[in-house]
């Protein structure tokens, strides 16, 4: 699976996209190292959602979405050092427990992108109306750099940018690619109302109250989808990122230009003394071979001239086969003899026809084998000599492309003389901010590259690359604040103890609750029951059985079983449960049918109703129950 440093070739973004498409098709441990943290940020999204709506306190959800979203960061960074490492090291698919290792090493440093990436992609949101988000792309890379460990982590974007280099462009076209999950994310909602239809259709089961649930006007169902196409999209993200920074150093180093030029034939460096005369002399004398002898006036028909170096070979291993010589299959110098090139055509011709003169006009096999045998050997020579000749030209194109201005190496500038005059007064904010860069540099960088000098900064003026300084530290220290405070108020709470703890007892509003005709506190359980039994006798079952459920619901909080509340569901009071053990199974049973009635749209009739009417008469027509009873 590795793929070595001759076959990459900067690529386009389509190529780059289809290339992650196949890795994360072949791979498995790039879905082990980020399915975790998608799994854990669509649970986490999930309880959050329920929070709001059930309108319980949002400090512990909030708490646990950021965690998960942290675990992620830390299972993207794992991912791109298994896919740089499945892709450079060239030792088969790597172990996931090694990545993991990379990845806890880097934790900080990865937990700093994940704040970092959330502040910068807010603001482009924000202040950009989401243009920027698609134009400014250079921070898609910031796991796959963080893992390499260089750059500083307060200029996070330039370092991503250096890395990228001409593949800037390419990382733009990749984010507008990644706009495939809408079709995914609607694929998705397809594909399982089509598995419940089948379940219904198929095995007969009732999937009413589900496939109601899986609907588009579902906020929950569409919060769902777009938390499991985020998910199923994380590995390709990984590996997208990490083979960016692979085509941005082909890029950037020219390391296919240096694959063609580590291609070119090498020279024979241990050349034997003599080596050149005797190939001189063996160019003389073939040369001499090689000349024809004068034309017979008696000759009826010329032979027909060499087409080529194949021709020439074929004719000349038909001679030594009639000459009883060596046979072109067993001789591998007739196979390299048509290796030759169009100029030696000439002398091929001449060749064959003093050969074939020779074998059948003269009759002379030992004189024709004897000519072939040097001509052959003056071809072999011929033939090295012109591959070193294209070595030699192969090497000198490549000099000249790498003496081309894109590939020339800045000069190092020579510092100048510094003027010795009074050192700048610098600014409290500058101060501090260089202090900080410098702390969060010996904590989190390991491999500290050698940076240039840089020139103190003017008093008084405060430029871009410091005011995008000064708006990262503050967006982190915020994101700290927030998580210290978010800890410490969990860390302070205190469950009451038994002496201070005690019912808090609320009174609700005769009048209010009369206003309201759903709430099952506005009318007593006799009041829902007689309802119920008009509702019934006018043919309107559906309400009907929903009377006599608000009239349970009355009943069992009357009795102290429920605490009823409007925000909670029916199967909140089944689980908070407190009355007596027997009438458990029949309220379970009582709300499965409200349930397929009244949400399902299931028809009731009046055989129905009356069914539901006998099993709540039981609960209805008892006497509340005793305390402590």
């Amino acid at each position: 699976m590795a793929v070595s440093a001759l076959e990459l070739r900067p690529r386009n973004g389509i190529a780059v996209m289809d290339a992650a498409l196949h890795l994360c098709a072949r791979s498995t441990g790039v879905w082990a190292l980020t399915l975790p943290g998608g799994a854990a940020v669509i649970g986490a999204m999930m309880y959050l959602v329920e929070a709001v709506r059930m309108g319980k306190p949002l400090l512990l959800p909030s708490l646990v979405f950021t965690l998960a979203w942290f675990l992620r960061g830390a299972s993207q960074g794992a991912a791109c050092h298994h896919v740089q490492a499945l892709l450079l090291e060239g030792q088969g698919e790597p172990q996931v427990w090694t990545s993991v290792k990379a990845a806890l090493g880097r934790l900080p440093s990865l937990f700093f992108a994940v704040s970092y990436l959330l502040g910068l992609n807010a603001l482009l949101l924000v202040l950009t109306f989401g243009l920027g988000f698609l134009l400014l792309s250079a921070q898609t890379v910031s796991f796959a750099a963080v893992m390499q460990g260089r750059g500083k982590l307060l200029r996070l974007y330039d370092h991503c940018s250096r890395l990228l280099g001409p593949a800037r462009g390419t990382a733009a076209v990749v984010r507008l690619l990644m706009s495939v999950q809408v079709l995914v994310f609607f694929n998705l909602h397809i594909a399982l109302n089509f598995a419940l239809m089948l379940t219904r259709k198929l095995v007969g089961i009732d999937l009413t109250f589900a496939e109601r649930f899986a609907s588009l006007d579902n906020s929950q169902w569409v919060l769902f989808l777009v938390a499991l196409t985020f998910a199923l999209f994380e590995p390709v993200r990984a590996a997208a990122s990490t083979l960016l920074l692979v085509d941005g150093r082909v890029r950037s180093e020219g390391l296919d230009l240096l694959a063609s030029v580590q291609q070119l034939p090498e020279r024979n460096k241990a050349r034997p003394p003599g080596a050149r005369g005797a190939a001189v002399l063996a160019v003389v004398l073939g040369l001499g071979l090689l000349v024809g002898a004068p034309a017979r006036a008696e000759e009826a028909e010329p032979r027909a001239p060499v087409t080529s170096a194949r021709d020439a070979s074929r004719r000349l291993g038909v001679v030594s086969s009639a000459c009883e010589g060596p046979a072109p299959e067993e001789d591998p110098r007739f196979v390299r003899m048509a290796e030759l090139s169009t100029t030696e055509r000439g002398k091929l011709d001449r060749l064959v026809r003093a050969v074939e003169r020779q074998a059948y006009d003269e009759e002379d096999c030992d004189s024709a084998l004897l000519t072939l045998e040097k001509g052959l050997t003056q071809a072999t020579g011929t033939l090295e000599a012109q591959t070193r000749a294209n070595a030699r030209a192969a090497s000198d194109r490549a000099r000249d492309i790498l003496a081309r201005p894109e590939f020339a190496v800045a000069p190092a500038r020579a510092d100048e003389p510094e003027e010795p005059t009074a050192p700048p007064q610098m600014s409290w904010w500058t101060q501090f901010t260089t202090w900080l860069s410098k702390l969060l540099e010996e904590l989190f960088e390991r491999d500290p590259a050698a940076a240039p000098p840089r020139a103190p900064p003017s008093p008084g003026i405060v430029s871009g690359g410091q005011l995008a300084d000064a708006l990262v530290v503050t967006l982190v220290g915020l994101t700290v604040v927030v998580l210290g405070a978010v800890l410490w108020r969990a860390l302070r709470k205190v469950r009451p103890t038994a002496e201070g703890s005690g019912l808090d007892v609320s009174t609700l509003d005769a009048t209010a609750l009369a206003r309201d005709p759903a709430h099952a506190l506005s009318r007593p359980p006799e009041g829902w029951a007689q309802l119920a039994d008009e509702l019934a006798a006018r043919g309107d079952y559906r309400e009907a059985v929903r009377g006599l459920y608000l009239a349970l619901l009355s009943r069992l909080h009357r009795d102290g079983a429920i605490l009823y509340d409007s925000t909670l569901s029916n199967w909140d009071y089944l689980r908070q449960f407190k009355g007596r053990s027997e009438w458990k199974p029949r309220f379970r049973e009582l709300t499965l049918r409200f349930d397929f009635a009244w949400y399902g749209n299931t028809p009731v009739t009046n055989t129905g109703y009356q069914e539901f009417r006998a099993l709540t008469a039981p609960i209805l027509s008892s006497a509340p129950e005793a305390p402590g009873a």
